[in-house]
């Protein structure tokens, strides 16, 4: 046997337990490209309820999202009305604040202007008596 001839027979030995190796791994790769088949199908079985509800959930949010939209504005003016009437409130209460001072200051002097009439009174009646 020639160099030649041990070479080929080497190379076709290695070829043949590199096929007696890679059936069973080939085997097995198709196996799992099936089960892989099988699972993507499941999934998307199992998805197609999800994503519907999901979906309807979004539609739902949207229109909940417009209807808040239209709302704001009442809102606003709302909050608004409610600060007109706060600064009213500080208006009544200063009017009443000066009206209520004024009315303590006039009390004061009526009070000294009675108290001065009556001293005027009583000295006028001991001088006539």
């Amino acid at each position: 046997m020639t160099v030649t001839a041990v070479a080929v027979v080497v190379l076709a030995l290695a070829l043949v337990v590199l096929v007696a190796f890679m059936i069973p791994t080939l085997l097995e790769i198709r196996r799992a490209a099936a089960d892989l088949r099988g699972f993507v199908n499941k999934a998307g079985v199992e998805l197609k309820p999800v994503l519907l509800e999901l979906e309807k959930t979004l539609t739902e949010l949207r229109t909940v999202t417009e209807g808040i939209a239209a709302k704001r504005e009442e809102v606003q003016t709302f909050m608004e009305a409610v600060g007109d009437t706060g600064r009213n409130i500080r208006t009544i209460n200063a009017v009443i604040g000066t009206v209520a001072h004024a009315a303590a200051t006039s009390s004061v002097w009526a009070s000294g202007a009675r108290a001065a009439g009556k001293l005027l009174i009583e000295r006028i009646i001991k001088k006539r008596g």
